[in-house]
């Protein structure tokens, strides 16, 4: 049987900063697995939506589906399955590489961390900078460890921004 349950779901999806609107009425139907992107000049309101999608501020009007559950109700079940990788790199500049994948383990209490930083340091072959202070990385190491961190609660929706 196939499955058509949408991943990310919204319904005239409107946000206002005093006289101006930011996103106008958007309609989204994201299915389960799919890859999708927002394109727009810079003021087209693409931040807004996705901070919209991730719960971190809340829309004037319209709704938000995330996997069959509403923003509004129940934003901590959906705040745990989903993650962000902002564009600028989410990583401690003082910390090495694994203590940044330690410490983003302990902040969403990760079962068996050892085991899921093994995981995410095999997937992104991170064994060449494992004790590198994050600061002194390239920007595209640092941006490969932002990502990896961001998959550390294995999310079942991940925003790339």
């Amino acid at each position: 049987m196939v499955n058509n349950m949408y991943s990310i779901e919204t319904k005239k999806l409107t946000k206002k900063f005093k006289d101006k609107i930011a996103v106008n009425g958007i309609d989204l139907n994201i299915k389960q697995g799919e890859l999708f992107a927002l394109l727009g000049t810079n003021g087209a309101g693409k931040t807004t939506t996705i901070k919209m999608l991730s719960g971190l501020i809340l829309p004037t009007s319209g709704s938000i589906k995330i996997l069959d559950m509403d923003m509004k109700k129940d934003i901590f079940k959906i705040k745990e399955i989903l993650n962000v990788s902002p564009q600028e790199t989410a990583i401690a500049p003082n910390l090495t590489v694994k203590e940044n994948l330690e410490f983003m383990a302990g902040v969403y209490q990760i079962k068996d961390k050892d085991k899921k930083i093994n995981e995410l340091i095999k997937m992104f072959k991170l064994d060449e900078v494992l004790n590198k202070r994050s600061k002194t990385l390239s920007g595209g190491w640092q941006r490969k460890v932002s990502i990896a961190i961001s998959l550390i609660n294995d999310p079942k929706i991940l925003f790339l921004v």
